[in-house]
């Protein structure tokens, strides 16, 4: 498989010869719009480019593996928004623009859908998610498949974030040795290394900001609803959902916009309306804006240096700060648990069934049998215990299910945070989204212990946005942006203000290691 992906790459890189030189290191989706507006850059170009990058420094160079495949069909692609932009349509500010697709999303390209298992390789579903229609429609070209954390890392508690069978270990752009998260690690080192300006991930906890602020991206979670998860590999109807991740808070609502629609196959985007997210984005939004501040427990003294001059900036940009307390909230961890097991083995099963001739695994049971059977492969770092657990679940019928369901959704929202934004009379909550990134270790797993700003909002179905915020020792940190249901819109003016007098981000630098870890 990994031969067969690596001849797709190459193949798709080497031919046509770029005819003009398009820089796109560290280059935003409004800035190719007005290269490809001014004449200065075709999307064929832009795609080139990318292609030639993602050539010299995926599998080469610092070897980042967070590209599974590029897209074959997408000179094709160019060529015809190409056509049309010359024909005087224009589809809107993504047309023509190369984006990076999480590869447990489908789309029509010939390209597998396999969330980075070998039993998935012969996923070649030809159907696009509607989340990837809407995109299409919206002038978008689709670059390839992003790696990621196998089965979007559902599968052990003990698992190596980044790593999948298909793909191996995605490396991050600012120290090598260190994890780029998950599970949509692929998808935050390829923006973050400038291979696409902007990615689509998928978030159930974590998934989407977790590898935005380890790798000094953008990531936005929306709220649950305002994106389709039809034909997108599932963990759980409860709490996925896609999120678009990029190096701006402007790129991510610019790809946002062309992401949200309502999908009737899945019932919580009834209420879906597209919208122009980035038209509502203002330097001013945070004056006046009252801000509930948490200070988790576990925070390194580096990065409370860094929050504290995070706070500050906010203070300065006019927001009125008031400290929070979170709760106790006893139960939640176990009751999410709960939710996430049962909902996978109905939902994945569901999913499955679906799933071409060629693929011979049509249930968790069959994964779970084919990992077995190919563990060499399939299981050399971490096993399937959350597999084995989730298979033993009663179904969606099950009260012991309902009941954690109902119990986390509580915890998490009415008594969380919803709780914090009353008490502090807020419109959003701020908070680190974790510390630095970690080792990457294949001994003992993702060994991290710090703050996490992503259970909240994740289970509760809120978004949740993060931008950063610097660098601890050398590696990024964002800042989490928290509001309640369907304020989405709130959350990225708050982000998006605080971005403009930060300026924080800083371009990766490829090193082997960080020199000193304190």
């Amino acid at each position: 498989m990994r031969r067969f992906i690596t001849a797709v790459l190459l193949a798709c890189v080497s031919t046509p010869v770029i005819a003009k030189t398009v820089v796109v290191e560290e280059v935003s989706l409004d800035r190719l719009r007005t290269l490809m507006n001014d004449g200065a850059a075709s999307s064929v170009d832009i795609t080139q480019a990318y292609f030639a990058r993602i050539a010299a420094m995926d599998r080469k160079g610092p070897a980042l593996h967070s590209v599974i495949a590029v897209n074959p069909d997408a000179l094709a692609q160019a060529r015809a928004l190409d056509a049309e932009r010359k024909a005087g349509h224009v589809r809107g500010p993504l047309h023509g623009i190369p984006i990076l697709i999480k590869d447990n999303i489908e789309t029509a390209d010939p390209l597998p859908t396999t969330a980075g298992s070998l039993a998935l390789r012969d996923n070649m579903t030809r159907r696009d998610a509607p989340m990837v229609a809407y995109l299409r429609r919206a002038g978008a070209v689709i670059l390839g498949k992003t790696n990621l954390s196998e089965w979007a890392n559902i599968r052990s508690t003990h698992s190596m974030s980044g790593w999948s069978a298909v793909g191996g270990l995605v490396r991050n752009p600012y120290a090598l040795d260190r994890t780029a998260c998950g599970s949509s690690s692929g998808s935050g080192a390829a923006v973050a290394a400038s291979f696409a300006a902007a990615a689509v991930g998928t978030e159930t906890d974590g998934s989407v900001v977790c590898p935005s602020s380890l790798n000094g991206l953008v990531g936005f979670k929306p709220s649950i609803g305002l994106v389709s998860r039809t034909h997108i590999v599932p963990i759980s109807h409860s709490q996925d959902t896609p999120g678009p991740m990029a190096r701006s808070v402007t790129d991510v609502a610019i790809l946002l916009s062309g992401m949200v629609g309502a999908d009737p196959a899945d019932g919580v985007t009834a209420a879906a309306v597209t919208r122009n997210y980035a038209a509502g984005l203002s330097a001013s939004a945070l004056f006046g804006m009252r801000v509930g501040v948490i200070r988790p427990d576990g925070m390194s003294a580096d990065l409370t240096t860094r929050y504290d001059a995070a706070l500050n900036v906010l203070r300065t940009a006019g927001a009125v700060l008031v400290e929070v307390k979170t709760p106790k909230l006893d139960g939640l961890g176990e009751a999410e648990l709960m939710v996430l097991k049962t909902e996978l083995k109905a939902d994945l099963n569901t999913y499955l069934a679906t799933t071409p001739p060629s693929v011979q695994t049509k249930t968790l049971g069959a994964v779970i049998a084919f990992n077995r059977a190919n563990a060499a492969t399939e299981m050399p770092f971490f096993a399937q215990e959350l597999f084995d657990d989730a298979n033993k679940t009663k179904g969606l019928d099950d009260p012991a299910y309902k009941a954690a369901r109902a119990t986390s959704l509580r915890l998490a929202g009415a008594q969380g945070i919803d709780a914090m934004l009353r008490a502090a009379g807020a419109q959003i909550l701020v908070e680190p989204t974790y510390d630095a990134a970690w080792l990457s270790d294949p001994v003992y797993g993702d060994t991290y212990a710090g703050p996490s700003a992503a259970t909240l909002p994740a289970v509760a179905g809120y978004p949740h946005l993060t931008v950063p915020m610097g660098l601890v020792r050398g590696l990024p940190v964002g800042l989490s942006f928290i509001a309640t249901k369907d304020a989405d819109q709130t959350v990225l003016r708050a982000g998006y203000a605080y971005e403009q007098r930060a300026k924080a981000r800083s371009a990766p630098r490829y090193l082997p290691s960080i020199a000193v870890d304190r």
